[in-house]
C-alpha cells in the first residue's frame, strides 16, 4: 500500500453507518405474505458490518421494481444518519435486473475500479462467468454507494476484499 493511501485511511471515519438494501422481489412476495424468508445474503451483510464494528442504520427487503429502488434510494440518500448504502441484487443482465439502471443516474462520481477489480476477483473463484456481472460503486453527496450482485458468494467476496477495506476511506474523500 502507497504511504498517501496509507495516510488517507488513516484519517478516515472510523465509526460508519450502513443503510442495506435487498433487492429480490422473490423474497419481497414471500415476506408481503408474512411467510419466513430466509436472506442469506443480507444476513451475511449484517454480520461482515457488526463483526467490522459498524452500525446498521436499516435493513430493508425490497422488490426488484424500478420505482421502489428509485424511491429508497433516494430516501436513503436524504438521510442524516446515513454514510454508505448497499444495494444487494438486481446487478445482473435478466430483464428484471434494474438496479444498475436506476442508482446509477444518482452517483456523482462513479468508482469503476470497483467493478473492475471485483469482477477480476470474481474471475479466479468462478471463470468466465464473472463478465456477467454489472456491479458498481460511487459516492453521491457525502455517501459512498456500492450495487453488489445478491449470491452469498459475491457477497463475501465484495464484503471481505473490498467494501470493508475501503468503504471509510471512499466516505473520507467524499466528504472534502
Amino acid at each position: 500500500m502507497s504511504e498517501s493511501i496509507r495516510k488517507h485511511k488513516s484519517e478516515a471515519p472510523e465509526r460508519l453507518r450502513f443503510g442495506v438494501f435487498v433487492c429480490s422481489t422473490s423474497r419481497y412476495k414471500q415476506q408481503q405474505k408474512g411467510e419466513r424468508v430466509q436472506d442469506i445474503s443480507g444476513e451475511l451483510i449484517e454480520s461482515f458490518l457488526k463483526n467490522a464494528g459498524y452500525e446498521i442504520a436499516f435493513r430493508k427487503l425490497i422488490s426488484d421494481d424500478k420505482t421502489v429502488i428509485s424511491n429508497n434510494a433516494v430516501q436513503a440518500l436524504d438521510a442524516a444518519d446515513v454514510d454508505v448504502i448497499v444495494f444487494c441484487g438486481g446487478t445482473g443482465i435478466t430483464s428484471s435486473d434494474v438496479t444498475i439502471e436506476i442508482v446509477s443516474p444518482l452517483i456523482d462520481k462513479m468508482l469503476p475500479g470497483f467493478g473492475e477489480v471485483f469482477r477480476r476477483l470474481s474471475f479466479d473463484r468462478v471463470g468466465s462467468g464473472a463478465i456477467l456481472s454489472r456491479a458498481i460503486a460511487g459516492t453521491a453527496g457525502k455517501k459512498a454507494v456500492f450495487c453488489i450482485p445478491g449470491s452469498p458468494d459475491a457477497v463475501k467476496l465484495c464484503f471481505e476484499r473490498l467494501i470493508l477495506t475501503d468503504a471509510a476511506h471512499i466516505v473520507k474523500h467524499a466528504r472534502e
